[in-house]
């Protein structure tokens, strides 16, 4: 199972609002850290804030900073929120499987999906900024090679 790039950057602005300590980064600031699009971050940002896992203000002192809720929130969570219900294979689609009717692989496949998001239920934002993995977020988020850190 492969993420969609939305939940990649869901995961990955969590971590570093995780450590960011008191600093608010812009989303800008974050699209620019993270190498990608701002539009395309913007999007995510805006799920994350009616998610209630982070704030952003505008303006002047403005930025993002993760909530409570965000800190602890589940990855599984996350993910699924990011990722929807939907089957791994699509066998409603325009051109229907013929084996729809007695086909043992969709739900295997269903077994194998949740299993994926249930072994990520209980990790939370903060156990995947732990040591040693918050210092070099820190070290990336200052430009600093992380091997300096």
């Amino acid at each position: 199972m492969r993420l969609l790039r939305s939940t990649d950057l869901a995961l990955r602005v969590l971590m570093r609002l995780a450590v960011a300590g008191g600093s608010s980064p812009t989303t800008r600031d974050v699209a620019d850290g993270m190498a990608v699009p701002y539009t395309h971050l913007a999007k995510v940002v805006a799920e994350l804030q009616h998610m209630g896992l982070l704030e952003a203000r505008r303006g002047r002192g403005g930025g993002l900073t993760l909530t409570e809720q965000g800190r602890t929130a589940s990855v599984g969570a996350v993910v699924r929120a990011f990722e929807g219900s939907g089957d791994v294979v699509d066998c409603e689609g325009p051109t229907p499987c013929p084996l729809n009717s007695a086909c043992r692989l969709r739900g295997a496949l269903r077994r194998a999906q949740e299993a994926f998001f249930a072994s990520l239920d209980p990790v939370t934002v903060e156990d995947i900024v732990a040591e040693p993995t918050g210092v070099l977020l820190l070290g990336i988020s200052r430009g600093v090679d992380p091997r300096e850190v």
